[in-house]
């Protein structure tokens, strides 16, 4: 096992330590993917809801990209047995949750669920708090793979790490009892540094309020709306994409193969941010390794949101096997500034399998901006003032978004049958994950996966794009020189 020397060497040695205890389930050694109901639905749910959207994944092609979790979230259940298990709402789900578990499992996906840590839901409904082993029970017994776990009405239980972790571990040690493998996703809101103690448990953890529908804006009910806060007790809702990055920002490198910072549900197609916002929001999620969850009404997604979310350039930079989120290098604040006294640039910069390495521009000011950063700055992980290899080499640059699905497209995918959609993404040679994992695409150097190659930046050169308002550059660097050793997050040379 090769430990890298240079200034990031006690950032890596966190990672061995921390990585000896994460979460050893076999699941999510890549951000899980998929689609959940909450952000779109709230509680109108019901049993021809689940199996619509599940048609209607594989039908846009969304399966076979990556998103392969149905996820049911609140509002489910009617309450408890005499024997004290969860009851389906007959009403809402009258062939109850195996005949939707096989459903689900039949079209080549997985089933989620959702309870609460507390002694009711968000919504009020039945939580598990203090019945982990009945609830585990019921859940593996349904067929389900993945458990999303929130925080509402814990009976006070919070305020400490240790006393949040431990309502949260009865849940794993119950799930982990039930013998079926069972991805669990906490939803603690980021609160008691569950950054710090996630993996030790879970798949993934939320690390901030809830989001929602908008890019800067404030709100008074994301009470954490400064980052730097140190007062903030309460992490709120209504949370910006902006807000949750510059949230994630200091500890992005918390995630690793196993266990996940989760950025919250992906807003694209909601309707309410412009196209340049969603691909934002979406490349920003992708890089930091937040897993990927579509929460939008699919039986009512436009043909430009889909092809935000089908792009495969920018997927494979989120289930790229090396595992590292994106860090940030650079942020100027010196910009034209919205309504709301928000502006700022950022530049975002992490190594990938093969040696590659993802740069972002992102333009959170209020017009567009020609934005620039250094191979020296692309490459502080590896050493200052262009000290290291990487910066002393040039880089072929491909642009991740170039090869974009054309609209005309996607509003045949959208409008026609599962068959005339099938032979649109055959005609395209679309990238079908199924057939080729990412990492075997990564591995032969797909170019479906690599982007289109724009130019060149040479040895101790600057990468410059113009970026649009609330917009994002994304790139790919692959090495025109070849033989630099990259390392991966459990330290070995990739």
């Amino acid at each position: 096992m090769a430990i890298h020397k240079g200034p990031n060497a006690f950032s890596q040695l966190l990672w061995l330590f921390g990585s000896a205890t994460a979460v050893n389930n076999g699941l999510a050694r890549t951000p899980q993917m998929g689609w959940n109901n909450w952000n779109s639905l709230g509680c109108d749910v019901s049993e021809d809801l689940l199996l619509d959207t599940s048609a209607k994944l594989v039908q846009f092609g969304l399966r076979d990209v990556g998103y392969n979790y149905v996820v049911l979230d609140d509002c489910w259940s009617s309450g408890r047995d005499e024997s004290g298990f969860l009851v389906a709402d007959a009403r809402k789900f009258p062939r109850g949750m195996n005949f939707i578990s096989d459903y689900i499992h039949d079209m080549g996906m997985l089933y989620g669920m959702y309870s609460s840590a507390g002694e009711m839901t968000c919504a009020r409904y039945a939580g598990s708090l203090d019945f982990e082993e009945n609830d585990a029970k019921s859940f593996a017994s349904w067929g389900v793979d993945y458990l999303k776990y929130d925080n509402c009405y814990n009976m006070g239980r919070f305020g400490t790490p240790s006393v949040t972790y431990a309502r949260y571990d009865a849940m794993s040690q119950a799930l982990n009892r039930t013998g079926r493998p069972i991805l669990y996703s906490l939803c603690s809101w980021g609160e008691d540094y569950v950054h710090a103690w996630g993996m030790s448990l879970a798949n993934s953890w939320r690390m901030s309020g809830d989001i929602y529908d908008s890019f800067t804006r404030p709100d008074a009910l994301c009470s954490c709306d400064d980052p730097r806060d140190p007062h903030c007790i309460h992490p709120g809702s209504r949370c910006s994409v902006l807000n949750i990055l510059n949230k994630v920002a200091p500890y992005a490198e918390a995630g690793a193969p196993g266990g996940w910072n989760d950025l919250d549900m992906l807003e694209v197609g909601h309707g309410g941010m412009t196209d340049d916002e969603y691909k934002a929001h979406f490349t920003m999620w992708a890089v930091v390794k937040s897993p990927l969850l579509i929460g939008a009404d699919l039986r009512k997604l436009s043909p430009s949101a889909l092809t935000i979310l089908n792009n495969p350039a920018i997927i494979a930079i989120n289930q790229d096997p090396n595992g590292r989120s994106a860090m940030r290098v650079n942020v100027n604040q010196k910009v034209k500034k919205d309504k709301y006294g928000i502006g700022e640039t950022q530049v975002w910069s992490g190594s990938l399998a093969n040696g590659d390495q993802i740069v972002v521009f992102l333009n959170a000011a209020d017009e567009d901006v020609e934005m620039k950063s250094g191979l020296d700055e692309i490459f502080i992980g590896e050493g200052t003032g262009c000290s290291a290899v990487h910066c002393q080499t040039s880089w072929a640059v491909y642009d991740l978004w170039e090869k974009r699905m054309d609209t005309k497209i996607a509003q045949k995918i959208v409008d026609g049958t599962q068959e005339q959609a099938v032979k649109e993404l055959r005609k395209l040679n679309w990238y079908n994950s199924t057939e080729t994992s990412y990492q075997s695409g990564l591995k032969k150097a797909d170019e479906r996966l690599l982007g289109t190659e724009i130019g060149t930046v040479e040895a101790k050169g600057t990468l410059k794009a113009k970026v649009p308002r609330h917009g994002v550059a994304a790139f790919r660097l692959r090495s025109r020189e070849g033989g630099v050793k990259r390392y991966s997050t459990t330290h070995e040379e990739l």
